[in-house]
């Protein structure tokens, strides 16, 4: 899945111009979409990039685009920089940014479904959805720019959740259901939530030290500043790069493959 991961070295700082920023813990300043983030060099670096989060910018060490950045800027715009390009076409660059965005994520889940032995009978149906989202990455930027995707995520939410069901139906015992729970700062140190569904769930600050998160359902699932010292979430389902790089864990923690031990956890900051 490395193709669905940032590749800034084949990006144009999309997500330091598209986005915006408002201040906050986890951003020192507001900057509104469109307009660079004053730390982007010319080069498209990021000139604080070992200094994010003691300079105020927390919120850039979490996020990934899952890929969308160089796509947009390499297949979509045909390598076109947005700093030479017409204004007008600089524009609907950072319009259809954030919609390839939502696209990649889509295929991140799509693609770690296909994966998923338990899964099988449903193959054909999720290769097919792969199919339909590819092709909708490949648009051109005017047809991305005003892509209905919540109409297309939500053709594909029940598909996903029939894999996680096929997947956690083999998880022996009662699988706890705490889909869209507010779990904000919960208690849950040890806990056996192998199979559990946790999607969508707030566990921001939650105390998940020790706990079994082992397939678990954690798509969408909130998991800024929640405690994951030691917890294993080898298998767990549907976990993404930026989920990981919100908490805080420990070279203890189990993780699926899919995802890489963030450097912070280890590096004390």
């Amino acid at each position: 899945m490395s193709e669905l991961r940032g590749d800034c070295a084949n990006c144009f700082g999309l997500c330091c111009v598209a986005l915006a920023f408002a201040r906050s813990a986890d951003f020192a300043l507001d900057k509104p979409a469109g307009r660079p983030c004053p730390n982007l060099a010319s080069d498209h670096r990021c000139g604080i990039h070992d200094r994010l989060r003691p300079q105020g910018f927390t919120g850039c060490t979490v996020y990934d685009c899952f890929g969308a950045g160089q796509h947009v800027s390499q297949v979509t715009f045909g390598g076109r920089d947005w700093r030479t390009a017409p204004p007008a076409e600089s524009r609907r660059m950072f319009e259809v940014f954030p919609v390839v965005r939502q696209l990649h994520e889509l295929l991140r889940y799509l693609t770690e479904a296909l994966t998923l032995p338990a899964a099988r009978s449903i193959h054909r149906d999720l290769r097919a959805a792969l199919e339909r989202t590819e092709e909708l990455t490949r648009l051109p930027a005017p047809e991305l720019a005003v892509l209905d995707v919540p109409a297309h995520r939500a053709d594909l939410n029940a598909l996903l959740l029939r894999t996680s069901e096929l997947v956690r139906a083999g998880i022996p015992g009662r699988r706890k259901n705490h889909r869209g729970a507010d779990l904000m700062g919960a208690r849950l140190q040890k806990a056996d939530l192998r199979g559990a569904n946790l999607r969508g769930a707030c566990l921001i600050a939650a105390d998940l030290a020790g706990a079994d998160l082992r397939t678990a359902d954690l798509i969408g699932a909130d998991l800024r500043d929640a405690d994951l010292t030691d917890a294993d979430l080898t298998g767990a389902l549907f976990l993404t790069q930026p989920q990981v790089n919100a908490a805080r864990g420990s070279a203890g923690t189990g993780l699926p493959g899919s995802v890489t031990r963030p450097v912070h956890w280890t590096a004390g900051v």
